[in-house]
């Protein structure tokens, strides 16, 4: 897992947080995937384009796979992959 923080008054903010770290009702911009060559293609032709807003969905009753909604479709995907696509936390407008 990665993270990125900055300090800001002695507090740490956590900057950036991977997909399955995305709470109902926050959105988050796609910053990379950190997958292999294929699996990213295969997202990327999804929707899970870098610049895209994402926010999470559904999920089945175990809690996995989660449905994100992204570019105007909803994807399920495993926790396990929303783990290796890295987000910002969409500035609120």
């Amino acid at each position: 897992m990665q993270l990125s923080f900055k300090k800001e008054g002695g507090k740490r903010t956590r900057i950036a947080s991977n997909l399955s770290e995305l709470r109902p009702g926050e959105q988050g911009v796609l910053d990379r995937l950190e997958l292999p060559e294929e699996i990213a293609k295969r997202l990327m032709e999804l929707g899970f384009v870098p610049g895209h807003v994402i926010e999470p969905a559904l999920s089945a009753p175990g809690g996995e796979p989660r449905v994100y909604r992204v570019d105007g479709s909803e994807i399920a995907i495993r926790r396990e992959t929303a783990r290796h696509l890295i987000i910002r936390k969409k500035q609120a407008s």
